[in-house]
């Protein structure tokens, strides 16, 4: 995507690493009620298509295929045999047989390379969407647009398909050809202010949403990043790559470990496995994600941490004291059938 590079350094966007990007106005902007454009370069699509398309994926992902429907986007995760995640996703129906997987850029193509292994045996093909933008709106619409008004739903206008995401404020996914992208770019600046890809990140932390990167991969089962409380695990469907294994860890109230949001002292973000210590310097958890908080005094965490441990217990990574704070959502089995049976009419 070398065009949309130069585009966002003709914008003043400067590379922050290999995925992620940040604008000269960043530390200026207010996020509590401020709206923002952002290039979401940490994100990406990896596309199945063809007639066995949903007979395929039906076997490999959590999510029931049939509830992609061109207007609920489940959320699913891939497993091993022993039902590790080697990533979470989101499923959109953008055609009849033909489905994209919304994920981490960095676990694409670790996921088709394990796809892959199948994929000969169905009639589709899988492709990573090299030639996609993505870009996040947060906060009101451009008054010009009706967008999907409720979480993990989606429409699509022409080549642009608009996902919705939960968040402090309404936030939108666009996914588009980059070709086009330029000029979408143009419109919505004309509205709206841009923001780095942490402000993207930072709601997601707000929203107990964690995307594994591949550093991730193989170390969690669906449940200790809360995907069944997201409604990201399907119960009913049938069997999957891991199922048993999840299932069992549901019924049996196995999981030890679960996702949770932290602040933590201090203005640089730990990296991702960071230890979390208690008051007797034992290890009770690890750093899962980490954004620094734009009023410099501390940073927003996501973290996976032990059951056992109390929420008001004392806390600390590198040193550094950290404090949980409530999830925004309960901690709780929600059905993706139950969405499904609420989910908003399809666009006419």
């Amino acid at each position: 995507m070398h065009d949309w590079t130069a585009h966002l350094e003709a914008q003043g966007g400067e590379p922050r690493d290999a995925l992620h990007w940040q604008f000269p106005d960043d530390a200026r902007q207010p996020e509590s009620s401020a709206s923002a454009l952002v290039p979401l370069t940490h994100l990406a699509v990896l596309e199945c298509r063809g007639a066995d398309a949903a007979r395929f994926l039906q076997g490999q992902t959590s999510a029931n295929v049939e509830h992609a429907n061109g207007n609920l986007a489940p959320l699913t995760v891939f497993c091993t045999p022993k039902g590790r995640v080697l990533a979470n996703a989101e499923l959109l129906q953008v055609a009849p047989e033909h489905y994209w997987l919304l994920l981490h850029a960095s676990l694409v193509a670790p996921l088709k390379q394990q796809l892959d292994k199948y994929a000969p045996f169905y009639k589709m093909t899988l492709a990573a969407r090299d030639d996609l933008v993505l870009l996040g709106v947060i906060g009101d619409t451009p008054a010009t647009t009706a967008w999907p008004s409720t979480d993990w739903h989606m429409q699509q206008h022409g080549d642009t398909v608009v996902v919705r995401h939960p968040g402090p404020q309404p936030r939108w996914l666009l996914a588009l050809p980059e070709a086009q992208a330029e000029a979408q770019w143009a419109a919505l600046t004309a509205e709206l202010p841009v923001s780095g890809t942490a402000r993207w990140q930072r709601a997601d932390i707000a929203a107990g949403l964690a995307w594994l990167t591949q550093a991730h991969s193989d170390s969690y089962l669906p449940q200790m990043i809360n995907w069944e409380a997201l409604g990201g695990i399907s119960f009913r469907k049938g069997c999957y790559t891991g199922q048993e294994v999840v299932a069992r860890a549901h019924f049996r109230g196995q999981v030890k470990r679960r996702l949770g949001v932290a602040w933590l002292t201090g203005d640089t973000p730990p990296a991702l496995g960071s230890e979390i210590r208690d008051g007797q310097e034992k290890r009770v958890g690890e750093v899962c994600q980490a954004e620094a908080d734009p009023s410099g005094t501390g940073c927003q965490l996501l973290i996976v941490i032990s059951t056992a441990a109390a929420d008001d217990a004392p806390l600390q990574v590198e040193g550094r004291e950290l404090t949980r704070q409530p999830l925004p959502y309960p901690l709780e089995r929600l059905d993706p059938e139950t969405l499904a049976a609420a989910s908003e009419p399809a666009q006419a």
